[in-house]
């Protein structure tokens, strides 16, 4: 009999299991809840910095740029899940620079810009010749690529932000899944790139499974194409690959509100009755947070007004999210002057006495991840998203 499991018993596992219930205790490495994340979104170092720091006690952002530039370097930020900037677990890139390549992709460049897969291995290479043991700017950067390969990786043919950037930008992100690339500490306010420790990479269909299991652990019961989603995959693909998991027995099939879903072989346990609790309380999750991104389904997670409010164009991510009892129930933004940022959070519902204290503790962590004094102002939030 197919194993039946509620949206509530998902919840309750998901946040458990994010460190979303209860935090990481101090001594926890930062890396070791970004690895149970399966990646920071850090486009925006400072949302990374809050997705980490709101699932610890004690960790400011200094901790995690400790992590990521000096000590054991146990952070990397690179491209990860869908080419996207990330801070991921330096000991984790085997993993990684395995799985992504082999995620099939097209281009979304015309004929007459993209380069062809020589091109592509050539370009590769030279970036992590060019980086090994230094860090260097992007123009610095594109004139070590253009002289290891020639003058047609230089072409302004890009369009990106109303200008033209160089050919070989387009397979920046193919070269941090290749462990060919990382970025550095900032230059002033220039990014910088280096090369990350060498490393041999996983077998790739190994790796690809194994990611798999990461996925439906952190985030299950998932369908493929929640998978697929998460990991802007081709559906197929990605349908294709559970169907050989599950013949393998490496993943088995729930109910899941009434949708087939799968969980790792094994992993069937889930919170009943009182356990369920543990979902409820106040959470504030920074722009692109991992739970907000890749928990499905998304009209679950973002119910009735959270839906039209919390996503753009049905997109994930985009606005800082407010949970209560384990669904959207709002959104916030905070606008930082010196050492002090304001929080302000626009709930769509009716928030309790004992949950307006909590919202008023998550604020007060907020601040402290951030190292500055925090200020809670309950209104309108008035910016776009990803503003």
């Amino acid at each position: 009999m197919t194993m039946r499991i509620t949206w509530a018993e998902a919840s309750a596992r998901r946040i458990e299991r994010q460190f979303l219930a209860t935090s990481a205790k101090p001594g926890v490495p930062v890396a070791d809840v970004v690895a149970t994340m399966l990646g920071a979104h850090a486009q925006v170092l400072s949302a990374a910095e809050l997705s980490v720091g709101v699932r610890t006690e004690g960790t400011t952002r200094s901790h995690v740029r400790e992590a990521l530039w000096e000590d054991d370097r146990s952070l990397v930020k690179t491209h990860g899940p869908r080419g996207t900037v990330h801070l991921l677990p330096t000991a984790e890139l085997p993993l990684w620079c395995a799985a992504l390549p082999a995620v099939p992709a097209g281009s979304v460049f015309a004929p007459d810009v993209r380069v062809t897969e020589e091109q592509a291995g050539q370009i590769v290479a030279a970036i992590g010749d060019a980086l090994d043991g230094v860090c260097l700017t992007v123009d610095e950067l594109s004139e070590e690529v253009v002289a290891r390969t020639g003058a047609w990786a230089g072409d302004l043919v890009m369009p990106a932000f109303q200008t033209l950037w160089p050919r070989w930008r387009q397979v920046l992100h193919r070269a941090g899944w290749s462990g060919a690339l990382c970025f550095g500490p900032n230059r002033g306010r220039k990014v910088t790139y280096t090369r990350p420790p060498h490393f041999d990479p996983l077998p790739a269909d190994d790796a690809v499974r194994t990611l798999v299991r990461r996925y439906l652990r952190a985030y299950g019961p998932g369908t493929p194409a929640w998978f697929a989603k998460w990991l802007a995959a081709p559906g197929g693909w990605s349908s294709a690959l559970f169907g050989r998991m599950a013949e393998a027995g490496e993943i088995e099939e729930v109910d899941f509100e009434g949708t087939a879903a799968w969980v790792a072989a094994g992993d069937t346990e889930f919170p009943r009755d009182g356990d369920r609790d543990r979902v409820r309380g106040v959470r504030l999750l920074p722009y692109f947070d991992a739970y907000g991104i890749a928990a499905q389904p998304r009209e679950l997670l973002f119910p009735g007004a959270a839906y039209r409010r919390a996503l753009a164009g049905g997109q994930a991510g985009n606005f800082p999210l407010l949970l209560v009892d384990g669904v959207v129930s709002g959104v916030w933004h905070q606008r930082r002057r010196g050492r002090r940022t304001t929080v302000t959070v626009e709930p769509l519902r009716r928030l309790t006495a004992r949950q307006e204290r909590e919202l008023g503790e998550r604020v007060e962590r907020v601040g402290e991840v951030l190292e500055a004094e925090a200020e809670l102002v309950v209104g309108e939030v008035t910016v776009g998203p990803h503003a």
